[in-house]
């Protein structure tokens, strides 16, 4: 939608760092980042930095009313945006840092899959750290994560760190193909069987 390319633009470039992107991600890359999604049963499905929604649309068509989906935005105009348009969402405007506790007010005990449109990359070792510690301390044990990556900021020395985080983390770590219908082209990182809850300590400088 033409007006969240220009709300994107707009809080990217007054956050560049925290947005990490200067426009939204393509329904193709939606729909790859989605796949562990379960087809059946009540399932509960974090959604970390949604912006302005692709990823929470192609989440709530594969839900179809299912379940309990909770996107975490930090930035307060996109999270507006998103919870005007998609009421059956539970929007929260917060630090993904935070998710234990966001869970645990809310009565759900773990998540079964966490989709995350969040910079990694973008990031310092310590809130790369952070934020993987948030996301192993809640994911159930059969639950799976689900990134992604920009393919140009492959050579980037944080985003190394982060694959290397992902590896150590999780047992089971696959890439997909390039979705070259993104802008800019990126790829999906899904991760399954987290070694141990809590990731601190686990990424290399």
């Amino acid at each position: 939608m033409p007006n969240d390319k220009a709300l994107f633009l707009g809080q990217f470039l007054r956050s560049p760092a925290i947005v990490g992107a200067v426009a939204p991600s393509s329904r193709k890359l939606a729909q790859a980042v989605t796949t562990p999604l379960p087809e059946s049963g009540d399932p509960v499905i974090v959604e970390l930095g949604p912006g302005t929604g692709p990823f929470t649309a192609e989440i709530q068509r594969r839900l179809g009313g299912r379940g309990h989906h909770l996107a975490v935005e930090i930035n307060a105009p996109m999270a507006r945006v998103l919870a005007e348009r998609y009421p059956r969402v539970d929007v929260v405007v917060g630090d993904a840092c935070e998710l234990p506790k966001m869970l645990a007010d809310r009565g759900l005990g773990q998540a079964d899959v966490i989709v995350s449109g969040l910079p990694w990359a973008a990031f310092p070792r310590a809130l790369q750290l952070r934020l993987m510690s948030a996301v192993t301390g809640v994911l159930a044990a059969g639950g799976a994560f689900t990134t992604f990556a920009y393919v140009h900021a492959l050579p980037m020395t944080t985003a190394k760190r982060f694959r290397r985080l992902l590896t150590t983390t999780f047992e089971e770590v696959v890439a997909s193909r390039t979705v070259w219908g993104n802008l800019p082209p990126a790829f999906v990182y899904n991760a399954r069987r987290a070694r141990v809850r809590g990731a601190e300590g686990r990424a290399e400088a």
